[in-house]
């Protein structure tokens, strides 16, 4: 019945099951996965891929070109995952030559108005609260809560059940399992709450809890600490995890409890 209301390029490809409410704008080179739903005044350009089961609410803007000046009309994408959640306004830019596209994973949350910008990597079962704001070249690792207003600066990485607090400015990679807080961003804990509700136990949360004192209580650089860490806490999935992502950051990481207490 709303047929005269939405436009649909014909050469869009749209699963089966798809609801798309009235005034919306599909452009070419798109594709929509089963059983998704899209609400009224969404407008998907070209380069969009979206998963199955998605929800996309009203004003969100998919696959815009990128907002940067180097951008020259190369072909580029805007990939969703299955079953992510998009709500009111988020703006998600395609990428551009540098990689190609922008990913956001399976199982998000992006509240309203977030804007995810070009060559962006988010991964799963992540929540972005409203008002997020990345940066290009961002990488986020699994199960992240990134805090409403936050703003991230280009090429920051953040690990896999990483909680930023709201209203953070984030300069630097925030390594996994932590909570990031305060201005400049530092280190305020271990995520015990998410760890627990995703199966960690109290032994591994401990552990993972004695690597970070090290890195980030006792006063340490990063390198002597990571020295520490390796001779002295037995090998495992989460501690590798975590020197890894240490070693190979190019922005180096936040603050540690101390050095925030200056």
């Amino acid at each position: 019945m709303y047929s005269n209301l939405i436009s649909i390029h014909p050469d869009a490809q749209i699963g089966k099951n798809v609801t798309i409410e009235p005034f919306s704008t599909i452009h070419h080179d798109v594709v929509i996965g089963e059983g998704s739903w899209i609400g009224s005044n969404v407008t998907i350009f070209p380069g969009a891929r979206i998963g199955n089961n998605c929800k996309i609410f009203p004003g969100a803007v998919i696959s815009a070109i990128p907002q940067d000046l180097k951008f020259a009309g190369e072909v580029t994408t805007a990939e969703v995952g299955n079953n992510t959640t998009i709500r009111e306004c988020v703006t998600i830019n395609r990428g551009t030559s540098a990689l190609g596209k922008t990913v956001v994973g399976e199982n998000n949350l992006l509240m309203a108005y977030v804007h995810i910008a070009h060559d962006c990597i988010v991964g799963n079962n992540c929540i972005l609260a409203n008002g997020a704001t990345l940066a290009g070249h961002i990488i986020i690792n699994d199960f992240a809560i990134i805090g409403g207003l936050s703003a991230i600066h280009q090429f920051v990485h953040i690990g896999a059940h990483v909680m930023i607090s709201g209203g953070s400015l984030v300069r630097k990679d925030v390594p996994p399992f932590v909570k990031a807080a305060h201005e400049p961003l530092s280190y305020v804990g271990i995520n015990t709450v998410g760890l627990r509700r995703r199966g960690f136990s109290n032994e591994k949360i401990a552990e993972i809890q004695e690597i970070y004192r090290t890195i980030f209580v006792k006063g340490y650089n990063n390198s002597h600490a990571i020295e520490i860490v390796e001779k002295e806490i037995s090998q495992s999935n989460e501690r590798d995890e975590i020197l890894s992502f240490i070693k190979n950051s190019s922005r180096g990481i936040m603050k540690g409890f101390a050095a925030s207490e200056d």
